[in-house]
Parts: C-alpha cells; structure tokens; sequence
C-alpha cells in the first residue's frame, strides 16, 4: 500500500527550442502570425497536408489557429492565451489530442537580430500512450518527434523570414 500524498506526478519537461532570425524584432513577429500559411512547413506538420489552401492566425487574444481545406473543412490548431504583439504570444495546441500550449517569445538583439524562444508545455496531461503515438513525426513527446519537428519548424521560419527581410530591404534601397 502507498500512501498517496507521497506519490509525486512525473514530470514530462517542456520541449524548448531557440533561434536567431537575422531580421527586426517586429518584422520576425509579424511575418510568424502574419505569413504562416507561407513558410509553415504543411508537409507534414498539418492534418490537411496537400489538401491545405489557407492556415490562419487570428491575431487577437481568444483568436484561433486554424488551417481551410480546399474543400471548406476548418482544422483547428490551437487557441490565442496570451497576446503581445511583437514580443510573444501564447497558444493552445490541440494537435497533440488533448491540448498542451506553445509559447513564443521574440527579443531584439540588435536591429536586424531577433532571439525566437519557443516552448511547448503541458506533457502531463497526456497520457503515456498519447506521449508515445506519432504526431506528425514518428516518436510522439517519448521518441523526440516534437524536439525535431519543432527544430525543422523554426528553421523553414528563419528561412523564409531571413529571406523575405533580405528582399524587403533590397526594395526599400
């Protein structure tokens, strides 16, 4: 018999991610809410995939996440918890079952630098097999999945936002 009041929850630690984006704290804000149907990964980090025509981001606390199919059906991906434009937001992420949140944080480091802080947070309201099932990676949260996925998802961002800064700058000489 064990005396419950010792019995201590696992802990399933956050997955933390961090990036620095050659582009202005606002910009690298702005084009991660504003652009995400462009630079978001679909193939295979959505429920659509190539069924996807639009993803958008309700930049509003309360607003949704959502992905549109080209045949109309709305995916939801998450819920707005905190908003702070240009600086961080917060999110429900319902993609894992039953949500966990995602939390991103954009700090100027220098005029065109900006430190991207993501972490994913929540693990222990999973149960062990909603941990172990693949998300869109093999793996699920115990075989590392949402650590790799989350790496490639930030770096397609850098990519486009770096690219797309690079562009607009090049317009605005």
């Amino acid at each position: 018999m064990t005396n419950e009041s010792n019995v201590t929850a696992l802990r399933r630690p956050p997955v933390r991610q961090s990036i620095t984006v050659k582009s202005s704290q606002e910009h690298t804000f702005n084009v991660f809410v504003r652009d995400i149907g462009l630079w978001w990964p679909l193939e295979p980090f959505s429920f659509g995939k190539d069924r996807i025509r639009t993803v958008t981001f309700e930049s509003e606390l309360g607003g949704r996440v959502f992905e549109t199919w080209d045949d109309g059906t709305v995916r939801e991906w998450g819920r707005v918890l905190d908003w702070s434009p240009h600086e961080c937001f917060a999110m429900t992420w319902n993609i894992t079952g039953t949500p966990t949140e995602v939390e991103l944080r954009f700090t100027a480091e220098a005029e065109r630098s900006t430190r991207v802080e993501l972490e994913h947070r929540g693990w222990e309201k999973l149960t062990e097999a909603q941990l172990s099932e693949a998300c869109a990676l093999p793996g699920g949260y115990l075989g590392g999945s949402f650590r790799a996925g989350w790496a490639r998802i930030l770096a397609s961002f850098t990519l486009f936002t770096e690219s797309e800064s690079n562009e607009r700058t090049a317009r605005d000489q």
